[in-house]
């Protein structure tokens, strides 16, 4: 059966935790990325400073990291689209966290117009209405890479113009319902 797994935080909470501009900030990447919550963000501001500290320490000459284990990293940034493919590791600490998060599923489905809003884009993908490939993911935050962008598309036929708009339409046909009677039973107490 194997060791049960040991469950880790994919995330550190920002040092500066009531920092009101910091906040805002985190408010406002939440509101544009369409993220659910802060832990989002978090995990993935963790990634990046994990990222940040092992380019530092190659910079430094303390780790004793390959010429290979550079053009590592910068490939697998690369095959995201995070960085060119002839980045150097100096460019890798200028890196923000917009970068990152505009490689999320649910940011690509929203800049392909495969949803109106950053919002339903989410919720397209969460309950499986997106496939890369023809293979259904329903995680927002996957990754994607450049290769897969193409392939990025509807997994079950659907007509996004037409989702809020039933329940609108049922709403303004009671309300037009309504309004009729009440022009009748004006005509009425009027006729009386």
């Amino acid at each position: 059966m194997g060791a049960p797994k040991r469950n880790r935080k994919k995330y550190e909470r920002p040092k500066n935790m009531w920092n009101l501009e910091r906040i805002k900030e985190d408010n406002d990447l939440k509101e544009e990325y369409g993220l659910k919550n802060m832990r989002e963000l978090w995990m993935v501001e963790t990634e990046l400073s994990k990222l940040r500290k092992t380019v530092r320490a190659m910079l430094s000459g303390v780790s004793k990291q390959t010429e290979s284990t550079k053009n590592d990293i910068i490939a697998k940034l690369s095959k995201y689209g995070i960085t060119s493919s002839n980045a150097t590791i100096d460019t890798l600490l200028d890196l923000r966290v917009n970068a990152f998060l505009d490689r999320r599923l649910q940011t690509v489905v929203f800049k392909k117009g495969l949803a109106k809003t950053i919002k339903q884009a989410r919720q397209l993908i969460t309950h499986g209405f997106i496939a890369i490939d023809g293979k259904k993911v329903t995680k927002p935050s996957y990754r994607v890479t450049l290769s897969e962008e193409q392939l990025v598309g509807y997994y079950k036929p659907i007509d996004i113009n037409t989702i809020g708009a039933s329940a609108e339409n049922t709403k303004n046909e009671g309300a037009a319902e309504a309004q009729a009677e009440n022009t009748e039973n004006n005509e009425e107490n009027a006729a009386s």
